[in-house]
Protein backbone atom coordinates (compact mmCIF):
# COMPACT_ATOMS: atom_id res chain seq x y z
CA UNK A 1 0.00 0.00 0.00
CA UNK A 2 1.20 3.59 -0.49
CA UNK A 3 0.93 5.70 2.99
CA UNK A 4 2.02 8.69 3.86
CA UNK A 5 3.72 9.04 7.68
CA UNK A 6 3.34 12.65 8.85
CA UNK A 7 6.17 13.02 11.74
CA UNK A 8 8.77 15.41 12.52
CA UNK A 9 10.61 13.05 15.18
CA UNK A 10 13.70 11.87 12.85
CA UNK A 11 14.30 9.06 14.48
CA UNK A 12 10.67 7.81 15.22
CA UNK A 13 10.13 8.54 11.31
CA UNK A 14 12.88 6.31 10.48
CA UNK A 15 11.83 3.48 12.36
CA UNK A 16 8.48 3.49 11.22
CA UNK A 17 9.58 4.06 7.74
CA UNK A 18 11.84 1.17 8.22
CA UNK A 19 9.08 -1.29 9.18
CA UNK A 20 6.61 -0.24 6.87
CA UNK A 21 9.05 -1.36 4.03
CA UNK A 22 9.32 -4.68 5.84
CA UNK A 23 6.11 -4.76 5.26
CA UNK A 24 5.99 -3.95 2.07
CA UNK A 25 4.60 -0.76 2.35
CA UNK A 26 5.69 2.32 -0.36
CA UNK A 27 5.69 4.81 2.47
CA UNK A 28 6.16 8.96 2.35
CA UNK A 29 7.65 11.01 4.80
CA UNK A 30 6.68 14.34 5.50
CA UNK A 31 8.10 16.12 8.66
CA UNK A 32 6.07 19.20 8.53
CA UNK A 33 2.30 20.47 7.74
CA UNK A 34 3.31 21.93 4.78
CA UNK A 35 5.05 18.93 3.55
CA UNK A 36 2.06 16.89 4.00
CA UNK A 37 0.09 19.25 2.71
CA UNK A 38 1.94 19.18 -0.75
CA UNK A 39 2.26 15.64 -0.74
CA UNK A 40 -1.52 14.60 -0.72
CA UNK A 41 -1.88 17.01 -3.51
CA UNK A 42 0.14 14.81 -5.71
CA UNK A 43 -0.62 11.47 -4.42
CA UNK A 44 -3.51 8.91 -3.51
CA UNK A 45 -2.63 6.99 -0.16
CA UNK A 46 -4.22 3.82 1.21
CA UNK A 47 -3.95 5.68 5.07
CA UNK A 48 -2.17 8.97 6.39
CA UNK A 49 -0.22 8.65 9.54
CA UNK A 50 -0.52 11.45 11.49
CA UNK A 51 0.91 13.22 14.54
CA UNK A 52 -0.40 16.77 15.92
CA UNK A 53 1.80 18.49 17.37
CA UNK A 54 4.23 19.56 14.07
CA UNK A 55 6.90 22.43 13.39
CA UNK A 56 4.74 24.71 11.89
CA UNK A 57 1.07 23.97 12.81
CA UNK A 58 -1.31 20.99 14.05
CA UNK A 59 -1.93 17.83 12.32
CA UNK A 60 -5.29 19.16 13.29
CA UNK A 61 -5.19 21.77 10.25
CA UNK A 62 -4.16 18.98 7.40
CA UNK A 63 -6.77 16.38 8.26
CA UNK A 64 -9.70 19.22 8.07
CA UNK A 65 -8.04 20.41 4.82
CA UNK A 66 -8.45 17.11 4.00
CA UNK A 67 -11.91 16.48 4.64
CA UNK A 68 -13.17 19.69 3.69
CA UNK A 69 -12.02 18.49 0.12
CA UNK A 70 -14.50 15.82 0.97
CA UNK A 71 -11.29 13.45 0.55
CA UNK A 72 -12.12 10.24 2.61
CA UNK A 73 -8.80 9.20 2.92
CA UNK A 74 -8.44 7.25 5.98
CA UNK A 75 -6.43 9.04 8.45
CA UNK A 76 -4.80 7.53 11.63
CA UNK A 77 -3.55 9.83 14.26
CA UNK A 78 -0.66 8.57 16.26
CA UNK A 79 0.48 11.42 18.93
CA UNK A 80 2.03 11.83 22.12
CA UNK A 81 -0.94 13.70 23.06
CA UNK A 82 -3.11 11.44 25.12
CA UNK A 83 -5.83 14.09 26.77
CA UNK A 84 -9.31 12.56 26.20
CA UNK A 85 -9.89 16.10 25.25
CA UNK A 86 -7.35 15.64 22.29
CA UNK A 87 -8.91 11.95 21.22
CA UNK A 88 -12.02 14.02 20.28
CA UNK A 89 -10.88 16.77 18.93
CA UNK A 90 -9.51 14.72 16.57
CA UNK A 91 -11.81 12.45 15.72
CA UNK A 92 -14.45 15.22 15.35
CA UNK A 93 -12.33 16.66 12.79
CA UNK A 94 -12.02 13.16 10.46
CA UNK A 95 -9.86 10.90 11.82
CA UNK A 96 -10.20 7.01 11.56
CA UNK A 97 -8.15 6.18 14.49
CA UNK A 98 -6.15 7.51 17.05
CA UNK A 99 -2.90 5.55 18.71
CA UNK A 100 -0.70 7.32 21.49
CA UNK A 101 3.27 6.84 21.20
CA UNK A 102 5.04 4.80 22.50
CA UNK A 103 3.19 2.52 20.18
CA UNK A 104 2.91 -1.27 18.86
CA UNK A 105 4.64 -1.12 15.11
CA UNK A 106 2.85 -4.38 14.84
CA UNK A 107 -0.71 -2.97 16.00
CA UNK A 108 -0.25 -0.06 14.27
CA UNK A 109 0.24 -2.27 11.43
CA UNK A 110 -2.56 -3.72 11.79
CA UNK A 111 -4.73 -0.97 12.31
CA UNK A 112 -3.09 0.79 8.70
CA UNK A 113 -4.59 -2.55 7.22
CA UNK A 114 -7.65 -1.91 8.53
CA UNK A 115 -8.23 1.17 7.92
CA UNK A 116 -7.23 0.92 3.94
CA UNK A 117 -9.24 -2.35 3.63
CA UNK A 118 -13.03 0.20 4.77
CA UNK A 119 -10.96 2.79 2.71
CA UNK A 120 -11.11 0.42 -0.52
CA UNK A 121 -14.72 -0.63 0.54
CA UNK A 122 -13.44 -4.01 1.55
CA UNK A 123 -13.78 -4.34 4.75
CA UNK A 124 -13.92 -8.39 5.32
CA UNK A 125 -10.17 -10.13 5.89
CA UNK A 126 -10.85 -13.59 4.65
CA UNK A 127 -12.12 -14.58 1.00
CA UNK A 128 -11.75 -17.38 -1.20
CA UNK A 129 -10.92 -16.64 -5.16
CA UNK A 130 -10.36 -19.15 -7.52
CA UNK A 131 -9.31 -21.81 -5.48
CA UNK A 132 -6.94 -19.83 -2.72
CA UNK A 133 -7.95 -19.18 0.74
CA UNK A 134 -6.58 -15.86 1.59
CA UNK A 135 -6.63 -13.55 4.82
CA UNK A 136 -5.88 -10.08 4.09
CA UNK A 137 -5.27 -8.89 7.60
CA UNK A 138 -2.43 -11.79 7.73
CA UNK A 139 -1.07 -11.20 4.47
CA UNK A 140 -1.38 -14.84 3.90
CA UNK A 141 -2.88 -17.13 1.44
CA UNK A 142 -3.44 -21.21 0.98
CA UNK A 143 -4.05 -23.47 -1.77
CA UNK A 144 -5.51 -27.41 -0.32
CA UNK A 145 -4.17 -26.37 3.15
CA UNK A 146 -1.06 -25.62 2.05
CA UNK A 147 0.35 -22.00 2.70
CA UNK A 148 2.16 -20.20 -0.54
CA UNK A 149 4.41 -18.10 1.07
CA UNK A 150 4.93 -14.16 -0.99
CA UNK A 151 7.37 -12.11 0.02
CA UNK A 152 6.22 -8.15 1.19
CA UNK A 153 6.65 -6.52 -2.13
CA UNK A 154 4.95 -10.22 -3.87
CA UNK A 155 1.86 -9.37 -0.79
CA UNK A 156 1.97 -5.61 -1.90
CA UNK A 157 1.11 -6.14 -5.61
CA UNK A 158 -1.62 -9.09 -5.35
CA UNK A 159 -3.31 -6.89 -2.93
CA UNK A 160 -3.85 -3.87 -4.71
CA UNK A 161 -4.72 -6.27 -7.48
CA UNK A 162 -7.33 -8.02 -4.54
CA UNK A 163 -8.57 -4.52 -3.51
CA UNK A 164 -9.43 -3.17 -7.22
CA UNK A 165 -10.32 -6.95 -8.47
CA UNK A 166 -12.82 -6.49 -11.75
CA UNK A 167 -10.96 -3.28 -12.38
CA UNK A 168 -7.83 -2.85 -14.92
CA UNK A 169 -4.52 -1.48 -12.61
CA UNK A 170 -1.95 0.31 -14.84
CA UNK A 171 1.48 -0.58 -14.48
CA UNK A 172 1.77 2.98 -13.08
CA UNK A 173 -0.44 2.33 -9.98
CA UNK A 174 1.58 -1.04 -9.04
CA UNK A 175 4.75 0.92 -8.57
CA UNK A 176 3.11 3.33 -6.51
CA UNK A 177 2.09 0.15 -4.11
CA UNK A 178 5.67 -0.40 -4.30
CA UNK A 179 8.34 3.04 -4.20
CA UNK A 180 7.86 5.85 -2.47
CA UNK A 181 8.45 9.56 -3.75
CA UNK A 182 12.56 9.10 -3.25
CA UNK A 183 12.88 5.58 -4.50
CA UNK A 184 14.77 4.49 -7.49
CA UNK A 185 12.06 2.88 -9.66
CA UNK A 186 13.18 -0.76 -11.62
CA UNK A 187 11.82 -0.47 -14.81
CA UNK A 188 10.72 -4.06 -14.93
CA UNK A 189 9.63 -4.41 -11.01
CA UNK A 190 5.82 -4.73 -11.78
CA UNK A 191 6.50 -7.38 -14.78
CA UNK A 192 9.01 -9.32 -12.29
CA UNK A 193 6.45 -9.31 -9.24
CA UNK A 194 3.34 -10.10 -11.08
CA UNK A 195 5.61 -13.35 -12.83
CA UNK A 196 6.69 -14.36 -9.44
CA UNK A 197 3.25 -14.54 -8.27
CA UNK A 198 1.67 -16.54 -11.44
CA UNK A 199 4.71 -19.40 -10.53
CA UNK A 200 3.24 -19.38 -6.79
CA UNK A 201 -0.51 -18.63 -7.32
CA UNK A 202 -1.43 -20.05 -10.90
CA UNK A 203 -0.92 -18.60 -14.10
CA UNK A 204 -4.23 -18.01 -15.27
CA UNK A 205 -5.52 -15.89 -12.03
CA UNK A 206 -3.53 -12.22 -12.95
CA UNK A 207 -4.98 -11.38 -16.28
CA UNK A 208 -2.61 -8.80 -18.58
CA UNK A 209 -4.43 -6.46 -20.34
CA UNK A 210 -1.79 -5.47 -23.50
CA UNK A 211 -0.86 -1.44 -22.95
CA UNK A 212 -3.78 -0.78 -20.15
CA UNK A 213 -2.06 -3.37 -16.98
CA UNK A 214 -2.90 -6.30 -15.21
CA UNK A 215 -6.30 -7.37 -13.61
CA UNK A 216 -7.78 -9.57 -11.26
CA UNK A 217 -11.23 -10.74 -13.15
Amino acid sequence: MRLLLVEDTPDLAEAVLRFLAREGHAADHAATAAEAEAALAVADYACVILDLGLPDGSGLSVLRGLRARRDRTPVLIATARDQISDRIAGLDAGADDYVVKPFDLGELAARIRAHARRGQGLPETRMELAGLEIDRAAARVWRDGQELRLTSREWAVFDALLAARGRILPKSALEETLYSFDATIEGNAVEVYVSRLRQKLGPGLIETRRGLGYVLP
